[in-house]
């Protein structure tokens, strides 16, 4: 039985359709996606089904014993996948073995009213769709919600999570290249695309709005930080940023950060470097340290009466032997 539903929710028709056929061969797809060399083995064991399932879309992946003149060359998903990127929507697959599988996409109104909000970057007046935006933070160099940074990547600390950041003036190129961004004060709009979490850090924010959105011009459709333009009351004509660009330029256009540790893995290995995923973790000093992720088994949290002294070495019986520790 397949199952065709659509619906219009807050800006975006959805259309989901499901079966409740075999699912999808998750074995056959790891099988090939290693046969193809999109993953390494080591990739794989890290990977949820779901991120597994993705791979139907890569362009000439097919699990088909035989190629047949409809189907077995790998072009339908990612046909449908092209087409539905370009005209900014999104598409997600959920399947369960023996139970069925469904389908999801997400596509924009072309021509909808929106609910936005009105930031300032570089001068300039910006919509935020309100459907992506989680919360606004006001960060300040005293405050519980202050920007960090880790290298050269600024992030912020919320609620004991790292969120990344991008500065909207710089991702548009419109801050003049002067530097002399304040790294420590900002406005932040919290933004979630798909499951994936980041900061946009802009210079004001105003107000909300109930904005018509306008389509981009065919010039400028190729400009994936914006979703269209609109006219305010006031006459002016402002750009509507889209959240998905910017989280594609926040290098991580998949839902995950293997996506993310994939793209930089293409471009390191274009330019001859070796990538490590590393845990990062503080002992003793505010400085961060790291130690590769190969390396580690699992992280356990110990209480501290567990902690024996042997020989003025700490010990911990931990699974029925005796576990050296190291401060």
């Amino acid at each position: 039985t397949i199952r065709l539903s659509a619906y219009h929710e807050g800006g975006h028709i959805i259309i989901c359709i499901a079966d409740n056929g075999r699912g999808l061969n998750t074995e056959r797809i790891k099988a090939k996606a290693l046969q193809n060399g999109l993953v390494t083995e080591a990739e794989l064991e890290k990977m949820t089904e779901a991120q597994i399932h993705k791979f139907i879309f890569a362009p000439g992946f097919s699990t088909a014993a035989q190629v047949t003149s409809v189907s077995g060359r790998g072009v339908g998903m990612d046909v449908v996948r092209t087409n539905i990127d370009q005209i900014g929507g999104t598409i997600d697959i959920k399947s369960v073995a023996g139970e069925g599988a469904s389908v999801t996409i997400k596509i924009p109104l072309t021509l909808a009213i929106v609910s936005a909000l009105i930031v300032e970057a570089g001068g300039d007046r910006f919509a935020i769709p309100q459907l992506s935006v989680v919360e606004l933070v006001r960060a300040r160099a005293n405050s519980e919600h202050r920007i960090e940074r880790i290298k050269d990547t600024a992030v912020l600390r919320l609620r004991n999570k790292l969120l990344p950041l991008i500065h909207l003036k710089k991702l548009l190129k419109i801050d003049d290249g002067a530097t002399t961004t304040d790294a420590e004060n900002g406005f932040i709009v919290v933004t979630q695309v798909g499951s994936q979490t980041f900061g946009i850090v802009v210079d004001g924010v105003f107000h909300t709005e109930e904005i018509v959105v306008k389509p981009m011009s065919t010039k400028l459709r190729h400009i994936d930080m914006f979703s269209g333009n609109t006219i305010l009351g006031d006459g002016a004509v402002i750009m509507i940023i889209d959240p998905n660009g910017i989280a594609k330029a926040l290098g991580a256009s998949g839902s995950s950060a293997h996506d993310l540790a994939d793209d930089n893995a293409n471009a390191h290995a274009a330019s001859g470097e070796q990538l490590t995923s590393l845990l990062v973790f503080r002992a003793g000093s505010a400085q961060p340290k790291a130690v590769p992720l190969g390396l580690v088994t699992r992280l356990e949290e110990i209480a501290t009466d567990k902690i024996e002294l042997s020989n003025g070495r700490y010990m911990v019986q931990y699974r029925e032997q005796l576990m050296p520790l190291v401060q």
